[in-house]
């Protein structure tokens, strides 16, 4: 069992969640520079063929970094707090962001692809753009809380329900749930010390990975039907979070930097790039085995990438960093907001004869500019930061009370806000 102080904040995990939601807002402003239509909003005049490979291995990894991180925190929060808390702080902070974001962000996000595929016939027209996305809110319930980048809310939603309601089922034998407790005790041992831990892991992985309409992870934003492949990727990501956690030293372990792992991690970027390239010669006799291939190296390359990632955060982040933990308050509200501020700059910037580098630069740093102002001015001190983060804080860009010849307290470092 961890026994940290359950006051204290683990601040470099806070900073991967961060940067998987961080990089999401990359991932998407990226998405119109590609040299290829592939169905976004936006087609910039300026293309990459660096694109292509960036999105591949980035959408490998961030949401199931995301989702095993929210899986340790989960498990953490229930033993602290107990089921009662948990389930009102599931409820408080991702139901109903959930909910009241579909509703608030759906109009916008319609409105935002009117007017992208306005801008590749050369004009745009605003506010018939946003009327027609108020409007769509009057088809509903037809598409009632899909098409929208809050998908992963809802899966973390069913998913920590599932988790809750096997915690419930073993109660009522406990002898069972004795056994269950430490035999998933000696499954994370093995998870993390096992010679072939990440072999195992991305076979699991890539059976699901294999059942995937693309090649690579499935966005399932289409439906509130369950898209099995997804859910039981995500699920063991969850799963995986969840039994690193029941032990101080599994995640050190899981994460821990070597160059053996290193090379793997390069070595499985580079293949799974390669193969990725047979995706559109069907007619190739051979595509079963090299599709087979992709599945494991891909799955191969986001298990390392996740266990790399946290283990670099843990060397470099581990002491408290005020603007570290600024960022990381902040970035939920940041990604929950991002999508329409990111679409509307690349249709501001699709025509302009720049660089596609200057271009996505811009992107992404006016997109961070313009929803870190409305999170410091209009959520980190109201009930939407209490809402999202778990408490009010004092805002940071716009404290006026300096000007006041006030002193500023000195916040109480926070129970990690996950």
């Amino acid at each position: 069992m961890n026994t940290a102080n359950p006051n204290q904040r683990i601040d470099y995990l806070d900073a991967v969640r961060a940067f998987a939601l961080l990089l999401g807002i990359v991932f998407h402003a990226s998405m119109s520079f590609t040299p290829i239509f592939i169905g976004w909003a936006v087609m910039d005049v300026s293309t990459s063929p660096l694109i292509a490979p960036f999105l591949l291995v980035s959408h490998s990894f961030r949401m199931e970094l995301f989702f095993l991180i929210a899986g340790y925190f989960s498990h953490l929060s229930l033993r602290r707090r107990g089921t009662a808390a948990f389930i009102q702080t599931r409820v408080l902070r991702v139901g109903l962001p959930f909910v009241l974001g579909w509703f608030i962000l759906k109009p916008l996000i319609v409105a935002s692809w009117i007017m992208g595929n306005e801008s590749l016939r050369g004009e745009v027209h605003i506010l018939n753009g946003l009327k027609a996305g108020a409007q769509s809110l009057m088809e509903l319930p037809t598409g009632l809380f899909t098409g929208s980048h809050l998908w992963f809310l809802y899966y973390l939603i069913l998913i920590s329900s599932m988790v809750l309601g096997i915690r419930a089922v073993t109660s009522l034998v406990p002898r069972f749930q004795v056994w269950l407790a430490r035999s998933s005790i000696t499954a994370a041992r093995h998870l993390v010390t096992g010679r072939f831990s990440w072999p195992v892991l991305s076979l699991l992985s890539a059976s699901c990975i294999w059942f995937m309409d693309i090649w690579g992870v499935d966005t399932p934003d289409k439906s509130l039907i369950p898209h099995w492949p997804v859910s039981a990727l995500y699920t063991g990501c969850f799963c995986v979070g969840w039994l690193l956690e029941r032990h101080p030293t599994h995640l050190e372990e899981f994460t821990r930097i070597t160059l053996l792992r290193t090379v793997i991690c390069i070595l499985a970027i580079a293949a799974s790039i390669k193969l990725s390239s047979f995706q559109n010669d069907l007619g190739n006799p051979q595509i079963g085995i090299i599709r087979a291939s992709f599945c494991f190296v891909y799955a191969m390359m986001m298990w390392a990438l996740i266990a790399l990632s946290i283990g670099l955060f843990r060397h470099f982040l581990s002491r408290p960093n005020s603007i570290v933990r600024y960022v990381a308050d902040a970035s939920y509200w940041l990604y929950l907001v991002h999508l329409p501020i990111v679409v509307w700059l690349q249709i501001a910037f699709a025509e302009l004869e720049f660089p596609w580098i200057f271009k996505l630069t811009a992107i992404c740093t006016l997109t961070v500019a313009i929803s870190l102002l409305l999170y410091d001015l209009l959520v980190r001190s109201t009930f939407i930061g209490q809402l999202l983060n778990g408490r009010k804080r004092d805002r940071v860009l716009f404290d006026w009370r300096h000007l006041k010849g006030r002193d500023r307290p000195k916040e109480v470092l926070p129970l990690s806000n996950s």
